[in-house]
């Protein structure tokens, strides 16, 4: 249990980090009003969210396939050895967390894009006349002002990331030896393939349900810190 929930509290982490960081750049790069063609690539970054989850995650499974898989085959077109991706920990880990993180970052992308929208353009202006350099402007107005909008939408994609059941289960399946299981794919193994002990899947249920309620205040709490400074 206690790997398990290591695993979990990792796999929330370093996703919701990445669909942070890569949302948001994506986002401050389609705000620049210089950028042609800009609908079209809002529309084909929203892409990868708006399809089905479990479309996706079968469809990034095959992509590491050991004998056929495209990334593997990119692997050996640069003349490096194909990997074994479900066959370790690490890499069968990276294997669901780069389908994850393809599956999050639009939802970011355009809440990020919709607070962007809403930041009061007078400040950039004072700033850019009194000769601040664009990465002043960033880091001293645009992030402070972007950060506390963007907190509630990292709860939502912490909640969903902590639940996310279909990339664990479609993907690596938990393989190596179950090493990539999580605390939601764990309850239904509980419930469905280990003799129907639906007392230890509720048990994880609880647990989940706590942990989350937790993390919600927890988020709550520096939301409110954030919008009072």
């Amino acid at each position: 249990f206690y790997f398990t929930l290591l695993v979990t509290i990792v796999w929330m982490l370093v996703n919701v980090a990445l669909h942070v960081l890569i949302g948001g750049a994506l986002a401050l790069l389609l705000r620049d009003p210089l950028l042609r063609l800009r609908g079209v690539y809002r529309v084909l970054l929203i892409v990868p969210w708006a399809m089905p989850n479990y479309i996706t995650a079968l469809i990034w499974k095959g992509m590491f396939n050991r004998q056929f898989g495209a990334i593997n085959g990119l692997l050996l077109w640069l003349g490096l050895q194909p990997i074994s991706w479900f066959s370790h920990f690490f890499t069968a880990l990276s294997a669901n967390i780069a389908t994850n993180v393809w599956l999050g970052f639009p939802f970011m992308m355009v809440v990020a894009l919709g607070n962007l929208a809403q930041l009061p353009a007078e400040i950039e202006e004072a700033a850019m006349l009194d000769g601040a350099t664009p990465w002043q402007r960033l880091r001293h107005i645009v992030l402070p002002l972007l950060a506390p909008s963007m907190l509630p939408s990292v709860l939502l994609g912490a909640v969903w990331t902590f639940n996310m059941f279909n990339v664990i289960f479609l993907v690596s399946g938990g393989e190596p030896d179950g090493q990539t299981e999580i605390l939601i794919s764990q309850a239904y193994r509980w419930a469905f393939s280990r003799g129907h002990r639906y007392g230890y899947a509720a048990a994880y249920a609880v647990l989940i349900f706590l942990i989350l309620l937790a993390q919600s205040a927890l988020m709550r709490r520096a939301s409110d810190r954030a919008a009072r400074s």
